[in-house]
């Protein structure tokens, strides 16, 4: 696969579907880290992400450090608004891991302390604005990556 998509504790049903699916349309994988802020159950999860939600790669994690312990030494970027560094300015690699935070508070600012120099953030160009949503942000950093790689 080319990259990893990790959205810890998404918040949203719509957003995670619609990543779902472009992380099918991108050959990603998808992991969601816990909480979740609905049940994968759920019928507008999966309506977000059509039929296609049966074939995407996901990976399901208890909680961060879950997530960290099973992914020992990959290579990761996180995504925040709160970062000095462009995303244009990853570098990307193939099997890269891509990770975003909440919809309401983005990446928590323990996570951020621990990987300052791996932050990245997708440039903002009015200041009536703080953030992208989720699902806009995951696809320009997705396909940005994809750019690189290919």
């Amino acid at each position: 696969m080319p990259l990893n998509i990790v959205l810890i504790e998404p918040e949203i049903h719509t957003n995670t579907g619609n990543i779902g699916r472009l992380s099918l349309a991108s050959n990603s994988n998808l992991h969601l880290v816990k909480p979740l802020g609905f049940e994968l159950s759920d019928k507008r999860l999966k309506r977000a992400g059509l039929d296609y939600w049966k074939h995407i790669s996901l990976f399901i994690y208890d909680d961060f450090d879950d997530f960290l312990n099973k992914n020992k030494n990959k290579e990761m970027v996180f995504l925040s608004s709160h970062a000095k560094k462009k995303h244009w300015n990853i570098p990307y690699t193939d099997n890269m891991f891509l990770i975003f935070g909440k919809e309401s508070e983005g990446l928590s600012n323990q996570i951020l302390k621990n990987h300052l120099d791996n932050t990245y953030r997708i440039p903002l160009y009015n200041k009536n604005i703080r953030s992208l949503n989720l699902a806009n942000a995951v696809s320009i950093v997705v396909y940005e990556g994809l750019k690189s790689i290919q």
